[in-house]
């Protein structure tokens, strides 16, 4: 798929690496959700609806419901974390998420006017959907504040901002994105348990 080549591209350049044969077999096609739309279409799908699309009939349970279930909903641990370029583009991605955000909040893990304390306090209750930044996101895994138990789906935002740079090609974010998937995300997606999503326009070259 499109997403799958675009992304072990990408994995490829920005850890300087070639992925085995072996990964590649794992990095199977199903890993990756379909995108809403095609290279460089402007009309794309609201974000909440492809969140929805992604759990199908389960998605009112998983990313609606508030209450947790111990030993099987803890605190703190989303089924969705949504990667951003920035602060201001992730609360712009939260606001395509308020439908599914009105009774279980979403967790904000971006540092800017976001105190590590803050986030601390909203991951003690039940969270299903996160969205921020790739530093304060693996920050707060490091800090085992943030977890990964019920984690299925991660979309990058593939958002261009106003000077022509998105996630795969700011080099701070690139860097803190790669350091985030190596440590946490790679493995998982490996063994299956994880599927990823690319949310907007894939570059055409």
């Amino acid at each position: 798929s499109q997403q799958l080549n675009f992304f072990i591209n990408q994995y490829q350049s920005g850890n300087g690496v070639q992925i085995s044969s072996l990964e590649l077999e794992l990095l199977q096609e199903t890993c990756f959700i379909e995108p809403c739309l095609k290279p460089m279409e402007v009309s794309i799908s609201k974000l909440d609806e492809h969140v929805k699309t992604a759990f199908g009939s389960s998605w009112k349970e998983v990313l609606c419901e508030k209450r947790l279930q111990k030993g099987r909903i803890d605190p703190g641990n989303p089924a969705v974390i949504v990667i951003s370029s920035s602060a201001l583009r992730a609360l712009e991605l939260l606001r395509d998420l308020r439908s599914l955000t009105k009774d279980c909040h979403a967790a904000k893990l971006f540092s800017k006017h976001m105190k590590i304390e803050e986030q601390k306090s909203t991951l003690k209750n039940r969270v299903n959907i996160a969205c921020g930044t790739p530093s304060r996101i693996k920050k707060l895994i490091d800090m085992e504040l943030l977890g990964l138990s019920r984690l299925t789906l991660i979309v990058i935002d593939m958002n261009i901002d106003i000077k022509g740079y998105s996630l795969f090609t700011l080099k701070q974010i690139s860097e803190d994105f790669w350091d985030l998937y190596r440590s946490y995300f790679h493995q998982l997606l490996l063994d299956g348990k994880l599927r990823f999503s690319l949310y907007g326009p894939l570059p055409l070259n």
